[in-house]
């Protein structure tokens, strides 16, 4: 989609967009977190027992929209949801995620990351498997983003 279709389509969605309705307090959510400018709260289908979102309170649409100040308190918020779940439920790891996109996994379209604690056992498996990569191509797409 270019980038014009897109900002259009994501100006009409805004309208409909269910965690600025959760936000407005329109729809009911599990909140377990809130600030001045984000909102934490349980994921309706967990990967893993705690599996939380946090959200900006202000819409933006994704990781290419947001605004870096509001993406910092999203961070934060996400590091104090990490640690709560590692000292409240005994996580044993966690994973931080985030889907940009249609192309990247996005189904709704107000910027979130996914706090998704791991135990050690836990049969959730992330849609890649990792493997030793071409360490020329690795080296050469490192230089094309320098």
């Amino acid at each position: 989609m270019r980038a014009r279709n897109w900002l259009g389509w994501v100006a009409a969605m805004v309208e409909d967009c269910i965690f600025c309705r959760i936000v407005a307090g329109e729809i009911p959510a599990h909140v377990v977190d809130e600030d001045e400018r984000t909102l934490t709260f349980m994921d309706i289908a967990p990967a893993t027992r705690g599996h939380a979102l946090v959200i900006p309170r202000q819409h933006a649409a994704d990781l290419w929209e947001i605004e870096q100040d509001e993406l910092l308190a999203v961070s934060a918020a996400a590091h104090r949801q990490a640690l709560r779940v590692r000292d409240r439920l005994e996580a044993d790891g966690v994973n931080l995620i985030n889907s940009c996109r249609p192309a990247g996994w996005q189904t709704v379209f107000h910027f979130h990351v996914h706090v998704i604690p791991r135990y050690d056992g836990d049969p959730l498996k992330l849609p890649w498997v990792p493997a030793p990569g071409d360490m020329q191509e690795i080296a050469a797409v490192a230089q094309a983003l320098r």
